[in-house]
């Protein structure tokens, strides 16, 4: 495989040798960190009234699956 030098600072070399695990190269941790989401980036993007609506259907659909596994259990015995 080719392979290409680049050159950054010494703060980027440290961010992504502090990121790097013992196995990995630093072209891995940099295609690894690329595709990574920060969840941060979500903050905001609902409002209160459709997080919490979010949460209450969350927490309905989970009902309803302890439900049903609840149903398949009893079938099962």
């Amino acid at each position: 495989m080719a392979t290409k030098t680049i050159t950054i600072t010494e703060d980027a070399y440290d961010f992504l040798s502090a990121k790097k695990e013992d196995y990995e190269s630093f072209s891995d941790v940099i295609k690894r960190l690329s595709g990574e989401s920060d969840l941060l980036e979500l903050a905001g993007l609902l409002t209160k009234e459709e997080a919490d609506l979010v949460e209450k259907r969350i927490k309905e659909s989970r009902k309803e699956s302890n439900k049903r596994m609840e149903r398949i259990r009893k079938s099962l015995q």
